[in-house]
C-alpha cells in the first residue's frame, strides 16, 4: 500500500490486517506520519517501508491499493511539480510493479477529477470542468492523468484495475494542519478561535466519515475483475459550508465565532457524489451520518491539541 502512514492509508492498513492479511506499507512521509501506524509495527504481519512512489519498486504482491499523493490544498501546493510527479510517475511505477507480478492494482483517484462542476450531483459519466493551469491543478490533472494511465494500461496489458473517486474523507487521523474544512474547524473551535470560512459559507460538501470510505474500497478491490470504476464512492448527503462550522460549535461547545474570507481560486461551489453505481455494484452506501462521525472526530482531535 502506497501512502500507507497517510490519514486513509493507516486506517486501510488497520483494516487489511483485521481481515488477516500480509500488509506492505510504503510512505515517503511528506504528507503521512509514522505515529498513525506505530501500533501496528509489532504485528508479525505488518511490515512499514519508507519510499518515495516517483521511483520504482521491486517487491512481490498479489493487491496494489495506490494512495501516495498529497490530498489537501495546502500540502500539494507547497510543491506542485512533485504532486504531479506523484501522481503521474506514482501511477506509471505502480502499474509497472502490477503488471510485473500480476497483481491486481486500485488508485485512490479524487472527486477533485470533476472540478467545479455544471453537473450536480456528478455521476462517473460527467467529465468535469477543470481548468488545467490552475493553482490546483497539480492535484486535479494529476489525479485525472492517472485514471488514463490506469485505463490505457487494462485496455494494452489487461491489467486488472480498480478505479475510486473519493469524495471528501473526514475522521481521526486527519492532519491538524492539512488546511481542510473538518480538521480546521474543529482545530480552531476546540481552541475558541475564530471558525474561517472562504467565501460566503454558501458552497456544499459531501463528507464521508473514514470507515465508510474503508469499507467502500474493500468491496471494490474484492469486486469482480469486470467492476473497473471509475466508481464515486463518498456520502451524498450534501451540507453548505456555514452549516458544517455550526455543528462543530454546537458540538464542542466552542465560543469561537465565524469570520468570512476571501474564497481560493478554483474552489468548487457544489459537491455530492451520485453513488447509484457503488449502491449496485458493491451493495454499498455510507452508515454513519455527519453528526456521530464529527463527534467521533472531535474526540481524537481532543488528544492531539495542546
Amino acid at each position: 500500500m502506497t501512502g500507507g502512514a497517510g490519514f486513509l492509508g493507516s486506517h486501510l492498513c488497520e483494516r487489511l490486517l483485521e481481515d488477516n492479511h500480509e500488509v506492505l506499507c510504503l510512505d515517503n512521509y511528506f504528507t503521512g506520519n509514522k505515529n498513525n501506524i506505530l501500533h501496528l509495527i509489532g504485528n508479525p504481519r505488518f511490515e512499514l517501508m519508507r519510499h518515495d512512489v516517483t521511483f520504482p519498486l521491486y517487491v512481490e504482491v498479489d493487491e496494489i491499493y495506490n494512495l501516495a499523493c498529497p490530498a489537501s490544498p495546502i500540502h500539494y501546493q507547497h510543491d506542485p511539480v512533485q504532486t504531479t510527479k506523484t501522481s503521474v510517475h506514482g501511477a506509471i511505477n505502480m502499474l509497472g510493479l502490477a503488471k510485473r507480478v500480476g497483481a491486481k492494482i486500485l488508485q485512490a483517484s479524487t472527486s477533485e477529477v470533476y472540478g467545479d462542476p455544471s453537473v450536480h450531483p456528478q455521476p462517473e459519466t460527467y467529465w468535469g470542468n477543470v481548468n488545467p493551469i490552475g493553482v490546483r491543478s497539480c492535484y486535479d490533472e494529476g489525479k485525472r492523468c492517472a485514471e488514463t494511465l490506469f485505463f490505457d494500461y487494462h485496455r494494452q496489458h489487461q491489467l486488472r484495475i480498480k478505479v475510486m473517486r473519493i469524495f471528501n474523507t473526514y475522521g481521526p487521523r486527519m492532519h491538524p494542519q492539512d488546511g481542510r474544512v473538518v480538521s480546521n474547524f474543529i482545530v480552531q473551535a476546540l481552541k475558541n478561535d475564530p471558525i474561517t470560512i472562504y467565501g460566503d459559507g454558501t458552497q456544499t460538501r459531501s463528507f464521508c466519515y473514514v470507515d465508510d470510505l474503508i469499507e467502500g474500497m474493500i468491496r471494490l478491490m474484492n469486486s469482480s475483475d469486470q467492476i473497473t470504476g471509475p466508481m464515486n464512492i463518498g456520502n451524498p448527503t450534501e451540507f453548505t459550508i456555514k452549516q458544517l462550522a455550526e455543528l462543530v460549535i454546537k458540538i464542542t461547545g466552542s465560543n469561537s465565532e465565524i469570520a468570512l474570507l476571501e474564497l481560493p481560486s478554483d474552489d468548487p461551489k457544489q459537491r455530492r457524489p451520485d453513488i447509484s453505481l457503488a449502491e449496485q455494484a458493491l451493495d454499498w452506501e455510507p452508515s454513519i451520518q455527519l453528526r456521530e462521525g464529527i463527534a467521533r472526530t472531535i474526540e481524537y482531535f481532543k488528544g492531539t491539541i495542546t
